[in-house]
């Protein structure tokens, strides 16, 4: 696992060992998702909720983002995002948050332009979190989710829409936006 481009390109990345909880995005899915945004990012606040190891975040960061929040509620995980976030020297950029999703997501005052939610598969846990981290996004938000085939998300969701799924070797990316008014 590796940075794939910014100012950390081609820095290796820990993940957390012995769960089967934690799937590291692969680096051809992760191009994807940024690809999607890469002209969204530069001074972006970011969420990278369910973190893991907390690439998705990181790779955010390297490529211009402001700060990212990185949450998760397993120990470990908070563990290894401290780890990289040092390995890759951004601390400076980043608030590590051990929570709940539905905690974190109750309790902070924060707005995000970007979020990055990659939960477990097959916990229904995109369908609890979607509708708490809707109205915590800003007016340029875009939500990013990577979550298997079968998941079926909403296709409207407070102000935004679904504006873009990708299919990718067995798992799907479901972007959703605030859809741009239409001038009559």
């Amino acid at each position: 696992m590796r940075v794939i481009t910014g100012t950390a390109k081609g820095r290796k990345l820990i993940t957390v060992e012995g769960t089967e909880l934690v799937r590291p995005t692969l680096d051809s899915v992760k191009e994807a998702m940024f690809s999607t945004i890469q002209f969204e990012i530069s001074d972006a606040a970011v969420l990278d909720l369910f973190a893991g190891s907390g690439q998705l975040g990181i790779e955010a960061i390297s490529r211009g983002a402001k700060h990212c929040f990185f949450v998760d509620s397993a120990g470990e995980s908070i563990k290894t995002i401290r780890q990289n976030l040092a390995s890759v020297k951004f601390e400076e950029f980043a608030s590590v948050v051990q929570k709940p999703f539905s905690a974190f997501l109750k309790m902070t005052a924060e707005t995000f332009d970007i979020a990055f939610l990659d939960p477990p598969y097959r916990h229904g846990l995109l369908g609890k979190a979607l509708p708490l981290l809707e109205p915590k996004m800003s007016e340029r938000g875009i939500i990013i989710c990577e979550h298997e085939c079968e998941c079926n998300l909403p296709k409207q969701l407070g102000r935004f829409s679904v504006s873009k799924v990708l299919h990718h070797r067995g798992l799907d990316i479901t972007v959703y936006r605030i859809p741009e008014s239409k001038e009559e």
